[in-house]
């Protein structure tokens, strides 16, 4: 039996989901939306995984600086395989670009819009821009 110790923000990420102690990869838990990988258990809120690469670029304000928004984002994105970056603007705001599977940078975008147990997420601006070919996910 294999143990999945999810983080606060993975909690949160997660509260509308009663999340067994263990999964397996079975085509019966893919097909309730339960993805698993590094150790992690995931809800993708049933979403079809299509495969078409998205970008979606999100500016959140509010009480989202100083409450570990950008490291939280960071650990999200990658439990997912999404890529892009992260970032604290001058003007108190967060900036985050996603890019990668649909599913998956909803997901993120989703994510935004209430961010780790400290923020207060204010307004969430979404804009669509075109893929650049993202990889990896870094904090700036």
């Amino acid at each position: 039996m294999e143990v999945l110790t999810l983080s606060a923000s993975e909690k949160k990420f997660t509260r509308r989901c009663a999340m067994a102690a263990s999964l397996s990869a079975s085509p019966s838990s893919q097909a309730r939306g339960y993805r698993v990988g590094r150790g992690h258990a995931h809800d993708d809120g049933g979403r079809q995984h299509t495969g078409r690469v998205i970008r979606r670029r999100v500016v959140v304000t509010g009480l989202v600086q100083g409450v570990f928004f950008r490291d939280s984002c960071r650990r999200q994105a990658r439990g997912r395989h999404v890529s892009g970056w992260v970032s604290n603007r001058p003007d108190g705001a967060v900036e985050a670009v996603f890019e990668g599977d649909d599913a998956g940078v909803e997901i993120m975008v989703d994510w935004m819009r209430h961010g780790p147990p400290q923020a207060e997420v204010d307004h969430v601006d979404v804009h669509t821009e075109e893929p650049r070919g993202e990889r990896g996910f870094q904090v700036r």
